[in-house]
């Protein structure tokens, strides 16, 4: 059944409402990509989140970045003691997301009401939902689920007791994960650690070494990259270990937490330095396997990274257009006029693209976990991960910062006031380009996924197989410059093939952005196209028109001489979800327009 438009103006802020039921582009990726039963399964679940969320959680999120988190290294008598002291709201909102909603066990255990695990598509839709309230908070529950993921995969067993506690529904069995891999000497270049790991006669493992930027600091089941006496330089000689905050006496581990960071944002999540004096760990895996081993989790992480950059502008969005339709100047709401009309409708077609970019890697994603490599569809989906993955950290991290930031200037000053959202979503997005690799790290990675993996052999098929769903009329203009810009995507790749590594590493960042712009094109008009066959209803098809227009095409005059008035005449579509008849869009524009 086709919806109405959302009236914004019936709310004072985008708090005490409910963030699935208003954002309806969050359910339609949700809906897209999740399987068919699962999605049922899911969506009164999705449902009662955004409400918790929306209200508990948005609250209580608030006061803990008034709060942060405080470190003890030492007790009274000066022995170490690592204890990090939370706001007793962080533990509510932990019972909420692990105990009640299973933010990490839905993916590995059934949950209640069903006979299966549901997808990381599941969880990273849960995550989307949460960094409306509080990103910093998604950095602990997505490491619980990654190092969970790890341990499913390459643990021998002889660690079940931590990973069923990381994946646990019971809140007060439940612990936390995190993943250390940052040295002082090293930051990106993971090769160059110096953390050692020594064998003890029971077959544990002591680490002596310095970790330099530790989120997450006192989790009961961290991961560290080490290198065992002998073991080769750079990253092959790397093993992957378990670093649990206390030993296997019950006693604090040997290591000492010098201090936590003085963090820009993200203030929920303790982030800090540590020094490994001795620490028991447990070698996780095949010994000098551990990078590649983590990135069992780095994949997931960076769709995580791009997950909370989703929920950020999905929040400064919902801001910016309750402000809009509240707020008056000169004798109207802001809404009315041109140049506002114009933001919010670029802002909603950038959110509208983040969306559909996360959500189809996590569902390439999924599908690598269900198939993996041995199966045609799972070594294409597993191309699909290794394109996609680095490109959507990259692209969406920098579109969230840029959305919260304009997201404060709708709001006036206002915006610039803590007692106000939009100043902690600026300085919560400001760590998503860093976290988990930097735009240079991933338009690398992307290089060495096109060079050592082949992953234009389904990137390339899945941008095609998109244009060519696309069959409405309304859909013919746009698809045609996708297809321009496609066959120029293929000719730069071809050429980047050629060149020396030095060029290719030049333009390593350009071909992201590019490789971003002409997959998510494609993507908008198959899902247009959906719109169309299902609901009758054209509004996608303007979010792909929009979002061409504005990413594909370029104009001598930057547009001004295109009298273009799209911003003004389809801003009830795009902005507030107004149905659209998809022969409006088909028919040919009469002599007078």
């Amino acid at each position: 059944m086709t919806r109405e438009a959302i009236d914004y103006g019936q709310w004072e802020a985008g708090r005490d409402v409910n963030y699935w039921e208003l954002d309806r582009t969050l359910q339609y990726e949700a809906r897209r990509t999740y399987p068919d039963e699962e999605f049922a399964w899911a969506e009164p679940r999705l449902e009662a989140f955004g409400d918790v969320v929306g209200s508990t959680v948005a609250d209580n999120a608030d006061r803990i970045d008034r709060h942060g988190p405080e470190l003890h290294t030492y007790d009274e008598h000066g022995e170490i003691r690592n204890e990090v002291e939370y706001h007793p709201k962080q533990h509510e909102n932990e019972r909420i997301a692990y105990g009640e909603f299973g933010l990490t066990h839905d993916a590995f255990h059934a949950p209640p009401g069903r006979d299966a695990p549901l997808g990381l598509t599941h969880t990273l839709t849960q995550q989307a939902l949460l960094s409306y309230a509080d990103p910093g908070f998604v950095c602990p529950v997505s490491m619980t689920t990654g190092v969970a993921l790890v341990l499913d995969a390459f643990d021998d067993g002889s660690l079940d007791g931590y990973f069923e506690r990381l994946t646990s529904r019971d809140a007060d069995e439940h612990i936390e994960g995190a993943m250390f891999l940052t040295e002082k000497q090293g930051g990106s270049d993971v090769g160059a650690n110096e953390t050692i790991a020594e064998e003890a006669p029971d077959g544990s493992y002591r680490l002596t070494g310095e970790k330099w930027f530790c989120s997450n600091i006192d989790a009961e089941g961290a991961l560290a990259l080490a290198r065992r006496p002998d073991a080769p330089d750079g990253t092959a000689g790397l093993s992957l270990f378990l670093v649990p905050h206390t030993k296997s006496d019950g006693t604090v581990n040997d290591a000492l937490f010098r201090r936590l960071k003085d963090k820009l944002g993200t203030i929920s999540v303790p982030t800090g330095e540590i020094e490994f004096r001795g620490a028991e760990a447990y070698l996780v895996g095949e010994p000098e396997n551990g990078f590649r081993q983590m990135t069992e989790m780095l994949n997931f992480e960076r769709l995580s990274n791009a997950s909370a950059a989703v929920g950020i502008m999905g929040r400064a969005l919902l801001e910016s257009k309750v402000q809009a339709a509240n707020r008056e100047a000169f004798g109207e709401v802001i809404q009315e006029y041109p140049l506002m009309r114009r933001d919010l409708v670029d802002m909603t077609v950038d959110y509208e693209a983040a969306a559909a970019f996360t959500f189809d890697g996590a569902r390439m994603l999924d599908r690598y976990r269900r198939e993996g490599r041995e199966t045609e569809a799972g070594e294409r989906a597993f191309k699909l991960v290794r394109a996609l993955v680095p490109v959507a950290k990259h692209v969406t991290a920098r579109m969230a910062v840029e959305t919260a930031s304009y997201a404060g200037e709708v709001l006036g000053g206002n915006g610039y006031v803590r007692s106000f959202v939009t100043p902690r979503l600026l300085r919560d997005a400001q760590v998503l380009p860093i976290w988990e690799g930097t735009s240079n790290v991933l338009s690398l990675d992307l290089l060495r996924a096109l060079d050592r993996e082949d992953a234009h052999e389904a990137l390339l098929p899945a941008i095609r197989a998109n244009l060519d769903a696309a069959e409405h009329p309304c859909l013919d203009e746009p698809t045609a410059a996708i297809k321009d810009a496609f066959a120029g995507l293929q000719k730069a790749l071809v050429h980047l093939a050629e060149a020396d590594g030095e060029y290719a590493q030049l333009q390593a960042k350009e071909l992201a952005n590019y490789v971003f712009d002409v997959y998510t094109a494609a993507l908008l008009v198959r899902e247009a196209q959906d719109r169309i066959d299902s609901a009758d209803d054209a509004r996608k098809a303007l979010i792909a028109k929009r979002f061409v227009d504005t990413r594909l095409r370029e104009s001598d005059t930057r547009g001004i001489t295109d009298d273009d008035r799209f911003s003004i005449e389809q801003f009830d579509a795009v902005v507030r979800y107004a149905p659209v008849e998809p022969a409006t869009l088909a028919e040919p524009a009469s002599a007078d327009d």
